[in-house]
């Protein structure tokens, strides 16, 4: 059964920066298309960003230009880089495959933008 652990987040002020990381157990992930998913409180769990097997990124458009999308394969890690944080951005991140199959959700990180 394959676990996901997501790590990195924080409260950052309006501006900032965080990195998150998710790491997968199961020797399958490579072949995994990945997401970031984030749920707002009060609102449905929303895709975020997306990335395929072969490294082809898409975002939502609330966080294009903002947040980059990466994994390394060889850690089974998928990563998410957050730049220019604004308040909307605050919410509870997990990362999951990109598929009608989803893997059970791990326990997410809190990502809080606030001054």
């Amino acid at each position: 059964q394959v676990q996901l652990v997501e790590s990195g987040g924080g409260l950052v002020r309006p501006g900032g920066s965080l990195r998150l990381s998710c790491a997968a157990s199961g020797s399958i992930f490579s072949i995994y298309f990945m997401g970031w998913y984030r749920q707002i409180p009060g609102k449905e769990r929303e895709l975020a960003a997306h990335i395929t097997s072969s490294g082809s990124t898409s975002y939502v458009d609330s966080v294009k230009g903002r947040f980059t999308i990466s994994r390394d394969n060889a850690k089974a890690t998928v990563y998410l880089q957050m730049n220019s944080l604004k308040p909307e951005d605050t919410a509870v991140y997990y990362c999951n495959r990109d598929s009608s199959v989803l893997l059970p959700w791990g326990q997410g990180t809190q990502v809080t933008v606030s001054s």
